[in-house]
């Protein structure tokens, strides 16, 4: 995920101090993975220097200052490009996964139960996110629905790999 534009597109709501924007990330998109306040700041002061956000303001208080951060025009033209760009498709060449079949069976290692472990742990995986979708709101069931698809489609390359493990093991080892 992109950060920085992701701060971007919730600046254009309105400034924000850098708790604000992190409390904003983590409840939109942070489920799973909220940034640490380090990351926010970081980020905010990478895209002040690149002239994409600008300090609004800043006030004083029991501790630090809090500084209030806007969105450019520079920023906002950014962002707009960004969106209108398509992300590239990633085609998954080079997984872990196929690399740790192809070493079990260069070393002699049961694939078969590797790939019926990993089927394991993708149904665990995707009856969690069942449930969590069942309980969300709209946002949350898009989320869910993107990493169930994907994971419906390793499972279907797990079954075609176990179809395929005795001609596979002769290809990799010849």
């Amino acid at each position: 995920m992109a950060i920085g534009h992701t701060l971007l597109g919730l600046l254009e709501s309105g400034p924000r101090h850098g708790y604000d924007l992190k409390r904003a990330f983590d409840e939109k998109f942070g489920h799973d993975r909220p940034l640490h306040y380090g990351q926010v700041y970081a980020t905010l002061s990478r895209l002040l220097k690149n002239g994409l956000v600008e300090v609004d303001g800043i006030e004083a208080g029991g501790g630090p200052e809090r500084k209030r951060y806007a969105i450019t025009d520079a920023g906002i033209t950014d962002m707009s490009q960004w969106l209108a760009q398509p992300e590239k498709p990633e085609p998954y060449l080079q997984s872990t996964l196929y690399t740790k079949v192809v070493l079990a069976l260069l070393t002699g290692r049961s694939a078969a139960e590797l790939l019926d472990s990993q089927r394991a742990e993708h149904l665990r995986l995707m009856r969690t996110l069942t449930d969590r979708k069942r309980g969300g709101d709209l946002a949350d069931q898009l989320i869910c629905d993107h990493a169930l698809f994907h994971l419906e489609a390793d499972l279907r390359w797990l079954e075609l790999t176990v179809a395929r493990l005795d001609p596979l093991a002769k290809a990799v080892r010849g």
